[in-house]
């Protein structure tokens, strides 16, 4: 089965799709993180994108189109996939539209200060990659990753203002895609709040 998980910057799509991923032993694919290897590898692709990345404007449509298909045409998508951020617009929901079915789209709802919140506090190893949060997962040691001892990093995308830039194009951009798949009956609806045991439960639930 084809799914998709809608829903804004820090809803928790990524864990929970990888959690789906290892239910349904299908790849999950996060257009963030194949981004972001991109830029980190300075790839052309990750050149190109990098400045939209960094104002948390969305990477255009023609960047992302052909990164994700390059992706899906690889061996371990043929039994289905997790699309974790893709699509984001609703030119790339209709180009997606023209080459796969889509089974399901599972649209995760979370406040907008609840968002912020969430991403404000992130921080992420710069060695091993480890993620922590300062009020829902802080480190032993402030600013250093227990896992390694190598020093945590916000990410440029989760500054509060660059948050707040992504929210506004979420709600412009992406929120349009919530009716388009309502409208071809694939659309369910979670709460993202809660335990993720019980948002997982919720979106089991919803896929079916």
């Amino acid at each position: 089965m084809n799914l998709i998980l809608l829903g804004p910057p820090g809803a928790g799509k990524g864990t929970q799709a990888r959690r789906l991923s290892d239910k349904l032993k299908v790849p999950q694919i996060s257009t963030g993180d194949l981004l972001r290897a991109a830029r980190a590898e300075k790839t052309a692709l990750g050149q190109k994108a990098e400045s939209y990345m960094v104002s948390g404007r969305l990477v255009p449509d023609d960047l992302v189109i052909e990164m994700i298909g390059e992706r899906l045409k690889k061996e371990d998508c043929r039994a289905g996939w997790i699309l974790d951020g893709f699509p984001r617009t609703l030119p790339q929901a209709e180009t997606l539209q023209k080459t796969s079915k889509i089974g399901r789209v599972v649209n995760i709802g979370v406040d907008r200060d609840e968002v912020i919140l969430r991403l404000s506090g992130r921080r992420q190893c710069g060695g091993c990659g480890e993620n922590f949060h300062v009020s829902f997962h802080p480190p032993q040691k402030e600013g250093v990753c227990d896992r390694c001892g190598k020093g945590l990093v916000q990410r440029d995308d989760d500054r509060e203002d660059v948050i707040r830039k992504r929210l506004d194009v979420y709600e412009k951009e992406t929120q349009p895609l919530i009716a388009y798949y309502r409208g071809q009956g694939v659309l369910r609806d979670v709460r993202g709040t809660g335990s993720i045991d019980e948002i997982f439960g919720a979106i089991v639930q919803a896929v079916g």
